[in-house]
């Protein structure tokens, strides 16, 4: 992923917002093109503290025959995503853009054990069951044995053993702070959701852009 150094983002941070997420395009290549689905995932960490994202997709999927345990696969992540029109900037002369957060993971993926599966499932199901607490989570202890079986047998899981983790958050960093304010309340007035949550995280990531000017600052 192409990343303009005032737009990069540690390891740690990048892990950090993957995992927040949980949800991305993994992509694979067969010999003659891309192979891609959209899945929900979640980090572990092996003993060595190597990352791993783990997920699964439906037996049929073609990305079934590829995870050899030694070919790079792509994990894309995405966050929230806004236009800008260069009508917002304070300075003249200024283009229209594109803010957004990305990570991308990459690693040989393998497939996952029957026993290593019914882990998966119960992780991720409780990664996000979580989230809506206090709803009492849903377990797969909640299935009836058979149908839970069938179920297990229509997917395959994976494994990533992430080796590269590139993250590209682009929220104006570069820009003067009269322009950098300007874009995000401009950002916050919009009714679409990307748009203001670009404009909530440039206010996280500069909120001295948006102090108040004082008399001696003026002077």
């Amino acid at each position: 992923m192409y990343t303009p150094p005032m737009f990069k983002q540690d390891r740690a941070a990048s892990l950090a917002f993957a995992e927040a997420r949980g949800f991305a395009t993994v992509c694979a290549f067969d010999g003659g093109k891309p192979v891609a689905s959209h899945l929900p995932f979640y980090l572990s960490y092996a003993n060595d503290g190597t990352a791993q994202a783990l997920f699964h997709v439906a037996r049929h999927n073609p990305l079934v025959h590829l995870a050899d345990g030694k070919t790079s696969w792509l994990l894309a992540v995405s966050g929230a995503d806004a236009y800008v029109s260069a009508d917002w900037y304070v300075s003249v002369d200024q283009v229209p853009t594109w803010l957004y957060q990305a990570v991308h993971l990459s690693g040989p993926v393998r497939t996952l054990s029957d026993d290593e599966l019914a882990v998966q499932i119960d992780a991720l199901s409780a990664k996000f069951e979580n989230r809506l607490l206090p709803k009492k989570p849903w377990t797969s202890a909640k299935m009836t044995p058979s149908r839970l079986e069938a179920m297990k047998k229509a997917i395959v899981g994976f494994v990533m053993t992430v080796g590269e983790v590139e993250g590209s958050f682009k929220l104006n960093q570069h820009k003067s702070e009269a322009d950098y304010a300007a874009v995000a309340v401009a950002l916050a007035a919009q009714r679409d959701a990307g748009s203001q949550q670009i404009a909530g995280l440039m206010r996280e990531t500069r909120p001295q852009a948006f102090a108040p000017v004082t008399e001696a600052q003026k002077s």
